[in-house]
């Protein structure tokens, strides 16, 4: 955009216009208007909102969050509050459905979550199959 084009953006945000109005008017993309709005937080009719408004909180207690420049956007201030969040809400997680196998060393049924072509129950059924042994699931450590 021109510097004209921002002057005028400028001046129909102050006057309460949409922004599909002013992209209309302009002749620019509607998404560019609102970035543009958006990265100078534009007063909406004369509405200034500032900063501290439109900053994120946290999705357990509600902190207000600084965002890092050019990283991956926060939702949690710190760890315990993104533990606690998950542990109240495991119920709205996507569940993925498990595969019933049988292992191919020990024969014992097993699930698999992830991966539809495993064979083995564990890795030390994978090492005694792979490279001899006779019982993966003994007392002593592989």
């Amino acid at each position: 955009m021109t510097g004209i084009e921002k002057e005028i953006v400028h001046q129909m945000r102050l006057e309460g216009n949409s922004h599909s109005q002013i992209a209309s008017s302009l002749g620019i993309s509607v998404n560019t208007i609102k970035s543009y709005c958006r990265r100078n937080t534009l007063p909406v009719g004369g509405i200034d909102f500032t900063p501290a408004e439109t900053t994120p909180r946290c999705k357990q207690c509600g902190k207000r969050l600084v965002q890092d420049p050019k990283r991956k956007t926060k939702r949690f201030c710190s760890d315990v509050c993104r533990y606690s969040w998950w542990d109240t809400h495991r119920n709205t997680m996507a569940k993925k459905t498990a595969i019933k196998q049988t292992c191919a060393h020990c024969g014992r049924p097993f699930e698999s979550y992830d991966n539809e072509h495993r064979k083995y129950c564990s890795h030390a059924c994978y090492i005694k199959d792979r490279f001899g042994g006779t019982d993966a699931h003994d007392a002593r450590a592989v």
